[in-house]
């Protein structure tokens, strides 16, 4: 049986936001060499530039756009950019967020907190309100993964910011796939657990809350959130639109091949 992490996507195109380093990277890179189009999106213009670059030099196809999600034109600008470039938009991934700066709410900035809801709500938003027109226009439709997490429907200290921002992902998700389910535009949330990325840095500087303390070798590779974004795009994953594919259940290990 065909390996659902590895799907044929030769000729579809795919955005991935935050794609300059972490999960966004290694979903980048994943999906252009299953045969994807793939357009690098981050405000980190020569990180995605360099990647991009490899890729390329690997036998992928890709674009880099310098983009802030936060940004609702940017991002109407982006999806314009991939269909200029290929015709089509198969796949968005709103991967883009942020946790810094971590701190109690009475200890927090309100600009600094008020800039982590702009990139990880607002940020999706402007995702799914750029790209879904522009799938249920095209024949096919399209996925939209929106990457999610457990902070979702967890209270954890020093994460006012990040369990607000996922919550509201979440219900975006939610609400998205009930309107656009009978358009062809498949909705669905990754909550990936903890990954060994940048962030995982930040936490553990912290010091806060319980997730500060887990250890460095616990977290899974950012490969595996790429292999699971893949898989969703597949038929197998229709179970779980409108909702989050969480990568810390036995379901959801087993359907990408993790070790359970």
């Amino acid at each position: 049986m065909a390996d659902p992490t590895h799907p044929d996507l030769t000729g579809t195109t795919a955005i991935v936001t935050g794609a300059s380093r972490g999960i966004g990277e290694a979903t980048a890179r994943h999906l252009a060499a299953l045969g994807a189009q793939v357009v690098l999106a981050a405000r980190s213009d020569q990180d995605i530039a360099r990647i991009a670059a490899e890729i390329e030099d690997a036998g992928g196809h890709t674009q880099a756009i310098p983009t802030d999600v936060a940004n609702s034109q940017a991002v109407a600008d982006l999806v314009q950019a991939a269909l200029a470039w290929t015709g089509r938009l198969d796949l968005f991934v709103n991967n883009a967020g942020l946790i810094d700066p971590i701190a109690r709410i009475m200890d927090s900035d309100p600009m600094a907190w008020s800039d982590v809801i702009d990139v990880n709500v607002k940020g999706v938003y402007h995702g799914l309100r750029h790209a879904m027109p522009v799938m249920a226009a095209q024949e096919g439709g399209g996925t939209i993964v929106n990457i999610s997490s457990g902070a979702a429907n967890s209270t954890l200290e020093g994460w006012s910011h990040y369990c607000a921002s996922k919550a509201a992902v979440l219900r975006l998700t939610g609400v998205a796939h009930t309107e656009a389910k009978d358009k062809g535009i498949r909705v669905v949330g990754l909550s990936p657990g903890t990954v060994a990325t940048q962030m995982q840095h930040s936490i553990w500087s912290s010091g806060v809350n319980p997730v500060s303390q887990i250890p460095w070798e616990d977290h899974i590779s950012p490969a595996w959130v790429a292999k699971a974004i893949a898989f969703l795009t597949t038929p197998q994953a229709d179970p779980w639109l409108g909702q989050d594919f969480s990568l810390k259940t036995a379901a959801g290990r087993q359907a990408v091949g993790m070790p359970t």
